[in-house]
């Protein structure tokens, strides 16, 4: 199995940052993307951003200019760093890792989420 574990997050105003990171562990040969999704109240999950082992990088349009995925291969870690914040960007932030195991079986796991709050 592999665990996926968030850190980061918070309450946090309008124009401010923050930063997550996530750490993947567990039963790991090789991870292909990492990234970030989120979900808001009462609206679907959606994707933030992904960044592959390549360093390949995919931005929602709403969060381009403001935000920043990374990623350290080594320390199977993914991060986003968060500027510019506005209140919609509130929301339950999931980080994902599509892990290959030693029999070269791929599969995307989600992190359990961390809040992000922004005040007006």
């Amino acid at each position: 199995q592999v665990q996926l574990v968030e850190s980061g997050g918070g309450l946090v105003q309008a124009g401010g940052s923050v930063n997550l990171s996530c750490v993947a562990s567990g039963n790991i040969f090789s991870i292909s993307a990492m990234g970030w999704y989120r979900q808001a109240p009462g609206k679907e999950r959606e994707l933030v951003a992904t960044i592959t082992s390549g360093k390949s990088i995919n931005h929602a349009d709403s969060v381009k200019g403001r935000f920043t995925i990374s990623r350290d291969n080594a320390k199977n870690t993914v991060y986003l760093e968060m500027n510019s914040l506005k209140p919609e960007d509130t929301a339950v932030y999931f980080c994902i890792a599509d892990v290959y195991d030693l029999d070269y079986f791929s599969e995307r796991y989600w992190g359990r989420g961390t809040q992000v709050t922004v005040s007006s």
